[in-house]
């Protein structure tokens, strides 16, 4: 039976394959600033802007690939039970061959329901006003925006609860509830924490490793430490 290996990724694993992160330093996501595209009341405002916003970041899909990030994840499942919870909407770890993927913020390839949030559809054009669902409802971007609640939240935790093995990767640690997943691990869990600027996390059982570099660079580094393991 494999073991499970349960991925935590954020923005950092796609940056690489020219994906730009959700928040730049300045604030802005894509020079706009994410109170404006990336919440309930920037969609009640203007809600033409937020879908024209999204569709730029859908269309974006088609002209980025996977890096070596993404490719070793998915050749990880030769040898053990991997489990990806992603922060990214992208389509990246599907392009990759990853079998199971858990989006906790949604997914720019799906659209739903204003007016049913179970309502779910894909989606891969353009999504404008007048796209409506069966019961007259206008369709919206199928991503967890702030102030939100993150649906798969539970399931991400019993995911981690399970994991034998923890990397979190090209995540700053600052968007919550996704930074407390790793507290879920049962305990002795190796951890590898892959990141160019790692943020400080407390440790007093010294179970994570901390390994300073980019997503290709820092997975090519744990796919040889878990292979001494396998």
């Amino acid at each position: 039976m494999k073991k499970k290996l349960v991925v935590l990724s954020g923005a950092g694993i796609s940056a690489e394959s020219g994906v730009k992160t959700f928040r730049d330093s300045d604030g802005l996501w894509e020079g706009h600033n994410v109170l404006e595209v990336a919440t309930p009341e920037g969609f009640r405002k203007n809600p033409k802007l937020v879908l024209d916003f999204y569709n730029e970041r859908r269309r974006q899909l088609s002209k980025v690939n996977p890096n070596a990030g993404h490719l070793i994840l998915a050749a990880l499942e030769t040898h053990f039970d991997v489990e990806i919870i992603t922060q990214n909407v992208d389509n990246l770890h599907e392009k990759a061959g990853s079998t199971k993927i858990l989006h906790l913020h949604g997914e720019l390839l799906k659209a739903r329901s204003t007016g049913n949030e179970n309502h779910i559809l894909d989606w891969e054009t353009d999504l404008n006003l007048g796209d409506l669902d069966d019961k007259g409802y206008q369709l919206r971007p199928h991503i967890v925006w702030f102030g939100e609640d993150v649906p798969a939240l539970e399931e991400a935790v019993s995911i981690v609860q399970n994991a034998a093995f923890l990397i979190i990767i090209g995540t700053s640690f600052q968007v919550y509830p996704a930074a407390g997943l790793m507290n879920f691990a049962p305990k002795n869990t190796p951890v590898f924490y892959i990141d160019p600027k790692p943020a400080h996390i407390y440790d007093s059982t010294n179970k994570i490793k901390i390994i300073a570099a980019t997503a290709t660079k820092g997975m090519q580094i744990v796919q040889e430490e878990l292979m001494k393991m396998f």
